[in-house]
């Protein structure tokens, strides 16, 4: 039997460790698994009620709390609930705003106290009431009084510190509440030692013990590990909202059909068995068969692919899909649970529960070290002790190990690099959504791509066209690139495919399929309207049949003409070509007579290939997979050189490779579809497209905003750099401590050397400042492309792989960016008979993002003039290519326009 528990208590990876390891060991337990990312814990067990009682006892003696999660999955009368039942609470954001109001506290206090009581170092003005020796009282007790707040909002750290540590499983903790509570403690310490000078009358000791203050050491050290909770909680995964909207995707209600009487019903109501309507616009409520009827079925949510799919009697039909035109009766068949969606949303909660691979490193360096420093300080206050030393001297050196080795600087090496890195990503369209996926990152050795989004641009295009001879259409065969078509003086209009684009678009105008919209938005962008069309119809399986101008015209498949007598035979062998590079074939007929073929695929993005060329220079092998057949996946993999294809799979299917390819090394998964949501939860790192649906985001590690699979090597990349500098922290932590922990308990006092607790404190907040200025170099990071070859280089690249696409669109071109854009627009000028007299470089502020740079883009191109223009993000500029003389103020104003600062650079 398998329970899931709610675990609190747990800060690091040492505590769910810890946690674990209590589980397992309880009698009936089988296996026990804990999330600390969702502070759960999934338990196999023997079923017994004792077992659960013994599994929270033996969690709560080991320092945490551990409660069983009730199901709210299902109703009161047991059958699935309805979404909006389903409520789970983002534990993650309430911890956010919890860490939130004690950093705002803890700002508001150490702030001051830091100023009062460094302020005589620096020369700060401070009030007549803190200034002289007979004030010293004063000044300790109030720097005394600003400390308790503080200590009173993180309490927790000391609570959970030193529970941990009477268990004898130190965490981050127990170093936290160590610290402060040694700099505490001899601030305390020297206020009792100031009392008694003055009672004394001994101004002078009570001056020296006055100094001698560690307050604020407490105060920074558990304000800053605060900090780094507060951004540790945000980053923390959101699966609770993953979860709730993909059971938001499923239709609320349904059409129940009752002695041939519709009745509307709650989907939860549903039960197999029952005959369901479904129209036009509508989501099919559950997995069945469809049983009178037919229509266009969207299953993007389920496959992922955008081209959908046609569905007659006897054909199955998944729930949460979309009919896209037509009507049918089906019959369900599973319903709640059992559905192809329940499974997603199953898979994607247990693969959001599976234990990461990676452990921080600093937890269990911390596992050692706090007991070594613990000893360390206890014998260094013997052995004073016993050479001689007075208390003070003994315990002056004791405190000053405990603050010398303050966890600050350990605390602070990961949290800062990972801060900056993060920080650094995000600028650069790289959204990392959890330290953990950031760290786990480098070690990738394997990627897993989507294709239909993600190598791919997601949408059909038309990529080929064919005229047939002898048609009625002016001008003769013709097939390949779109320049053949044009006339003598380089115009389009009136060309023999202009006339079959015209006639085709008025075919597909009134069709919904996206074959047909690819098909008459192609048409559109070269001028060929579609004519009036007198009658329409759709024949499912087959196409669309249409009068035109008085003649009876199709457009669909071979089937179809086969079916119709119309002869195709001169062209199999180039529509088979075409069927084996991955593109759909459209046949279309008029009058008895075959006039054309036009192809359609979902084309491969332009970066694609720079993508995975960059990733195995890295030492990554790729891994395509894909629900389509294994004829597209073939083609696509040629065009963009991916080592591995795996096609027709189904989401579970892909989540399961991704689980096998897991075990041999670390995986990540790029992709963008709902579909992917299992793959992406399964994968040590979870890579979503920006552009993809919102449930592959909040199921992924990591975001790229530009939706560009370039990213992906960068992204890697900036992990990479992040963990090497991770590494860098922690050595200086540990050398630190190494060099300075045995000074501080007085190894070389007997040649004038001591520390004493003041200059531990300094060297400590040293420590902390290399580390942070360490973790700041990473600023300077920046995405490695192989565009940084050089513009000509790219651009070549480029138009490399928009001729292996068989690309015929110029909307292609315009997803290029920088230097191939523009180069590609130098040579459409040409072509078309213009001549660039002349570039202008505009220096640009406020772009942000790949939005910013198609505004800035289509502004320029908006000026008569300006024949092209590309700009470069990362350096701030937008070149203009001109083909008559515009003045500066015009290229300015236009960007100006657009909302960002602009001056021509020099």
């Amino acid at each position: 039997m398998k329970q899931t528990f709610d675990v609190t208590g747990m800060t690091c990876a040492a505590c769910s460790a810890r946690v674990e390891k209590t589980a397992n060991a309880v009698p009936g337990v089988e296996k026990a698994t804990v999330n600390l990312l969702k502070n759960s814990m999934d338990v196999d067990y023997d079923g017994a009620p004792a077992t659960i009682e013994a599994l929270t006892a033996a969690i709560d003696k080991a320092g945490y709390g551990a409660e069983p999660r009730v199901d709210i999955s299902r109703n009161q009368e047991g059958a699935p609930a309805s979404r909006g039942s389903v409520a789970p609470v983002n534990a993650a954001a309430k911890e956010a705003k919890a860490v939130k109001t004690r950093l705002i506290i803890s700002f508001v206090f150490t702030v001051p106290l830091f100023y009062l009581s460094m302020g005589h170092m620096f020369g700060w003005p401070l009030p007549s009431i803190f200034l002289g020796e007979e004030n010293v009282l004063v000044f300790a007790f109030t720097q005394f009084l600003l400390l308790l707040p503080v200590i009173f909002v993180n309490f927790k750290f000391f609570r959970v510190g030193f529970k941990a540590l009477f268990h004898r499983s130190p965490n981050m903790d127990s170093l936290i509440a160590l610290g402060a509570t040694a700099s505490t403690v001899y601030g305390i310490y020297a206020i009792y030692k100031i009392g008694w000078a003055i009672g004394w009358g001994n101004a002078h000791t009570a001056h020296l013990a006055a100094m001698d203050l560690y307050f604020e050491s407490a105060a920074m050290i558990l304000t800053l590990i605060t900090l780094g909770k507060y951004f540790e909680a945000r980053a923390k995964g959101k699966t609770t909202d993953a979860i709730s909207k993909l059971m938001d995707l499923s239709p609320k209600t349904a059409t129940r059909l009752v002695n041939d009487v519709e009745e509307v019903v709650p989907a939860e109501n549903v039960h197999a068995g029952d005959l369901l309507v479904v129209k036009a616009g509508e989501g099919v409520p559950a997995d069945g068969v469809l049983v009178e009827g037919a229509g266009t079925l969207d299953e993007s949510v389920i496959t992922g692919e955008s081209v959908p799919v046609e569905k007659g009697p006897g054909d199955p039909v998944t729930g949460a899909t979309v009919l896209s035109s037509g009507w049918f009766t089906m019959r369900a068949e599973k319903v709640g649970e059992e559905t192809a969606l329940a499974n997603i949303i199953r898979l994607v909660d247990e693969a959001t529960s599976s234990k990461a691979p990676i452990e921080k490193m600093a937890d269990k360096i911390s596992g050692v070290f706090v007991p070594i420093v613990i000893v360390i300080a206890i014998v260094t206050f013997i052995v004073w002790i016993v050479l001689g030393g007075t208390l003070e001297v003994a315990l002056s050196h004791a405190v000053t190990v405990l603050v010398i080795s303050c966890p600050c600087a350990l605390g602070l090496a990961t949290p800062t690099a990972i801060m900056v890195g993060t920080g650094r990503g995000a600028a650069s369209g790289i959204l990392v959504k959890s330290a953990e996926a950031l760290e786990t990152a480098h070690g990738v050795s394997t990627v897993v791509l989507d294709k239909t989004g993600t190598i791919t641009q997601g949408k059909p295009q038309v990529t080929d066209v064919i005229v047939v001879g002898a048609t009625g259409f002016a001008g003769a065969e013709r097939s390949g690139d779109t320049a053949a078509g044009a006339n003598a003086d380089g115009s389009f209009e009136g060309s023999a495919e202009h006339a079959f684009l015209s006639f085709a678009a008025s075919v597909e105008v009134r069709s919904e399929h996206p074959l047909a919209q690819a098909v008459v938005a192609f048409a559109g962008a070269r001028n060929a309207l579609p004519s009036t069309v007198e009658t329409f119809s759709q024949i499912p399986g087959e196409g669309i049949a249409a009068t035109v101008e008085g003649d009876e015209c199709f457009a669909g498949n071979l089937r179809m003409m086969e079916a119709r007598g119309i002869d195709a035979s001169f062209y199999r062998d180039q529509a088979q070509a075409l069927a084996d590079d991955g593109k759909t074939v459209l046949y279309f007929a008029r009058a008895g007579r075959l006039v054309g073929l036009i192809a359609v695929a979902d084309v491969v993005k332009p970066t694609s290939k720079l993508a995975i060329d960059e990733l195995r220079q890295m030492g990554i092998s790729t891994v395509m997979l894909t629900g389509d057949n294994e004829r597209t996946a073939a083609a696509i993999q040629r065009r963009v050189g991916v080592d591995t294809v795996i096609a027709g799979v189904l989401p579970q299917d892909k989540e399961r490779t991704v689980r096998e390819l897991s075990a041999r090394g670390t995986v990540a998964m790029v992709g963008d579809g709902i579909n992917d949501a299992p793959a992406l939860a399964r994968a040590d790192v979870g890579i979503a497209i920006g552009a993809g649906t919102d449930i592959a985001i909040e199921s992924a590690d990591i975001v790229l905003m530009h939706s560009d699979l370039v990213d992906v090597p960068s992204a890697i990349g900036l992990s990479r750099a992040t963990m090497r500098n991770i590494k860098q922290n922690l050595f200086w932590a540990l050398f630190y401590n190494a060099i300075c922990i045995p000074i501080a308990a007085g190894v070389l006092a007997g040649i004038g050397i001591n520390l004493n607790p003041m200059i531990a404190a300094a060297a400590m907040s040293l420590s902390s400042v290399f580390v942070v200025g360490n973790a700041l170099r990473l600023r300077r990071w920046k995405p490695a492309r192989l565009a940084a070859e050089g513009p000509s280089e790219l651009s070549e690249t480029a138009r490399t792989e928009l001729a292996s696409a068989d690309s015929m669109d110029e909307t292609t071109d315009a997803a290029l960016a920088g230097a191939t854009k523009a180069q590609l627009v130098d040579d459409d000028t040409r072509e078309n008979g213009k001549d660039t007299i002349m570039e202008k470089v505009l220096d640009v502020e406020g772009m942000m993002c790949q939005h910013c740079v198609a505004h800035v883009r289509k502004a320029l191109e908006g000026i008569d003039g300006v024949e092209g223009a590309s700009v470069d993000l990362d350096a701030g500029t937008a070149t203009a290519k001109l083909s008559a003389d515009v003045a500066d103020d015009a290229l300015i104003a236009a960007v100006v326009d657009a909302g960002y600062e602009a001056k021509i650079a020099g």
